[in-house]
């Protein structure tokens, strides 16, 4: 219990010390990306198909970028100024116009990148961003048709969860990672440190009401990857079309994941 609160207390103290320079620094460099590798307690991760490639890109990024917009014009010129900001893994929210136009066009001119969609609710939508080259499906609650039909294939699917038993059912089910939303009106990392202690072995990702100065604690409590909403598409930066502001908020985002899951795996 002593060497695990001490490297707690390291983990937290070297946080610290990173968001004080990301903060202080008037330019900032991203990092380099942390191939997806497995601590002393997780098996090793085998990456021989697209699930487990997806998954390591959210783990070694430790961000999910989420994007809702007013047009589809808007959507594509923001997701592209986040994705210029090193964003790797990039969520498009069901309610955004034409949202499977613009992550077709997404995925033509980024291939390399984990895109998918959220909100998801039905299952004819979910077949819809599957044909339209999503690698991952995301939904606020666990919704059963889109976890059966989505079972032993390359499409991996987050379902939304609140409690406990919702999470150990989402996991008993066939999830590989569980969102925990809302996250924010639960506690926040807090909550995630509590989950964690029960369920060591469910990767989770946190998400609603996130900032980006609090990645690194979502990261170091046992969250695999935050989801970032209106911290990196600011509404009024999305509503003046400002998207280079969404770059350098990107940019932010992307440095303290990347350097918070680079921290947490080395020690």
């Amino acid at each position: 219990m002593a060497s695990a609160t001490t490297t707690l207390t390291l983990c937290q103290y070297q946080l610290q010390r990173l968001w004080s320079f990301s903060t202080s620094s008037s330019s900032l460099r991203l990092s380099s990306r942390v191939t997806c590798r497995a601590s002393e307690s997780q098996p090793q991760l085998s990456v021989s198909t697209t699930v487990d490639k997806t998954i390591c890109q959210i783990k070694n990024s430790g961000v999910i970028a989420c994007l809702r917009a007013n047009s589809a014009e808007v959507a594509l010129e923001a997701a592209n100024a986040a994705i210029a900001g090193g964003i790797s893994v990039l969520e498009i929210v069901m309610s955004t116009p034409g949202v499977f136009e613009v992550l077709q066009q997404l995925v033509k001119e980024h291939p390399g990148m984990a895109l998918g969609v959220g909100t998801v609710l039905r299952i004819e939508d979910a077949k819809t961003a599957i044909d339209a080259g999503a690698k991952f499906l995301m939904s606020p609650a666990i919704v059963k048709d889109i976890m059966d039909y989505v079972q032993g294939g390359e499409i991996l699917y987050i379902p939304g969860a609140m409690t406990p038993t919702e999470i150990l059912s989402a996991y008993d089910a066939g999830a590989k990672i569980v969102k925990i939303y809302p996250v924010s009106a639960l506690g926040g990392f807090q909550y995630i440190a509590a989950l964690k202690k029960p369920f060591p072995h469910v990767s989770m990702v946190a998400s609603q009401g996130i900032t980006i100065d609090s990645i690194g604690e979502y990261i170091m409590r046992g969250a695999s990857s935050v989801v970032l909403s209106d911290a990196i598409f600011d509404k009024e930066a999305i509503s003046q079309c400002n998207f280079s502001k969404i770059y350098k908020l990107a940019q932010s985002a992307t440095l303290l994941g990347n350097q918070a899951v680079t921290l947490c795996l080395n020690i």
